[in-house]
């Protein structure tokens, strides 16, 4: 039994960058995930990804720019003037990956979270 869906989708893909692949399959869906690799595609770190109903799971296609994502837990709140110590601890380098937030506007990076001047709480980062 699957605890954090999220959690194995974006292990699933470190590893598998790691071993040189330059696609996965993974077979578990959820619009959740889905979003999230949306995020994923529209900041370039993933080619493109999609929905495999033969596995009833996703297909994702890497394009060599994803190093690392993880999930983050506890999923911390963060208020908007916050989110400048969690880049320091999550990510390697200044202006270098991103970090996912879910606000009351949906799910974001932590570069919208700063122009939209929002709080929400951490999700992933990815680099």
């Amino acid at each position: 039994m699957r605890h954090d869906l999220l959690a194995d989708v974006l292990s699933a893909m470190t590893s598998a960058v790691k071993n040189g692949k330059s696609e996965l399959v993974l077979n578990f869906n959820s619009k959740f995930a889905m979003k999230i690799l949306d995020i994923f595609k529209k900041e370039g770190f993933i080619q493109e990804y999609s929905a495999v109903p033969e596995v009833k799971g996703l297909k994702v296609v890497f394009n060599g720019k994803l190093n690392k994502c993880n999930a983050i837990k506890p999923r911390f709140s963060v208020k908007k003037d916050g989110i400048e110590s969690f880049e320091k601890r999550y990510l390697p380098a200044k202006d270098f990956g991103c970090i996912i937030l879910s606000t009351n506007k949906g799910l974001m990076t932590h570069y919208e979270v700063k122009d939209k001047k929002l709080g929400g709480k951490l999700i992933a980062y990815v680099y």
